[in-house]
């Protein structure tokens, strides 16, 4: 938790009157936490997570990289977003190495 102010939209002080000063309050900056439930040695575990740390394992996921924690809920997608991504790419490289191989005819100049 962080701690700072809150400040109102008031005019300044542009007069010098002290007194008519936009007020400032104390208050505190919390973590934005999610309940989400994991899998943690093969059982679902219901915890509190930041959002920043459950955009991360989305992000691991989408990529195919292994995130530091597994969600219960978003596995199966993942998984099937991953093959169908995984596919795609495969035809694409399939398509540029069929590009890359096929012989160039050179056409023939005649001889005066």
């Amino acid at each position: 938790m962080l701690y700072g102010r809150s400040h109102t939209h008031h005019r300044g002080v542009a007069g010098g009157r002290w007194k008519k000063r936009a007020p400032k309050t104390q208050r505190i900056f919390k973590a934005n936490l999610v309940r989400l439930s994991i899998i943690e040695k093969g059982k679902a575990v219901r915890i509190r997570l930041c959002t920043k740390c459950l955009k991360r394992i989305r992000k691991d996921m989408i990529d195919g990289k292994k995130p530091f924690l597994t969600l219960a809920n978003v596995k199966k997608e993942m998984n099937t977003k991953n093959k169908e991504s995984k596919i795609a790419e495969d035809a694409k490289t399939e398509a540029k190495i069929k590009i890359k191989k096929t012989p160039v005819k050179k056409a023939k100049t005649a001889k005066k």
